[in-house]
């Protein structure tokens, strides 16, 4: 199956950020370590409001909905299978949280390069840098964490 309409790429994207917000919700509580689930909590807040903004989006643009075919969008290409179960550790969260953002990062800034609708694009580039600086956060606290695990690890 090809994302090959505006619609059928802004649905796919209200998925994404939606089923990404759940699994943040999810994993808060679980988290053992502060940084973390302060970091979840973000995350979770910048879902919900990506959300808002994709479901503002499609209604904004609903005519060219209709009208815009695109192509080269796969939504295989986006998808991971990410759950968090009840014995997940701290680590097992960072790593789930690792993914999903890169995730959303590949699919923002793959499809704003194919929307054609300007102020679309700009929203996909900008969801995509936010999603740069989300993976750099993590990145960061997974280097703090091991370095306080295992200061010689680093």
């Amino acid at each position: 199956m090809s994302l090959g309409t505006f619609g059928a790429i802004m649905g796919f994207a209200s998925r994404l950020v939606g089923d990404s917000a759940e699994i943040y919700k999810a994993a808060m509580p679980q988290a053992k370590d502060a940084v973390l689930k302060e970091t979840l909590r973000d995350l979770w807040e910048q879902e919900k409001k990506n959300y808002a903004l994709m479901e503002q989006t499609r209604r904004e643009n609903v005519v060219e909905m209709v009208l815009e075919p695109i192509a080269g969008l796969h939504p295989d290409d986006y998808q991971v299978d990410v759950r968090v179960s009840d014995q997940a550790g701290d680590e097992d969260l960072l790593e789930a949280a690792h993914l999903l953002e890169e995730k959303e990062r590949r699919f923002f800034s793959d499809s704003s390069k194919k929307v054609s609708l300007p102020e679309v694009a700009r929203v996909f580039r900008k969801i995509a840098l936010k999603k740069e600086r989300n993976i750099a956060r993590l990145d960061e606290l997974a280097r703090d964490r091991k370095a306080r695990i295992d200061p010689k690890a680093l």
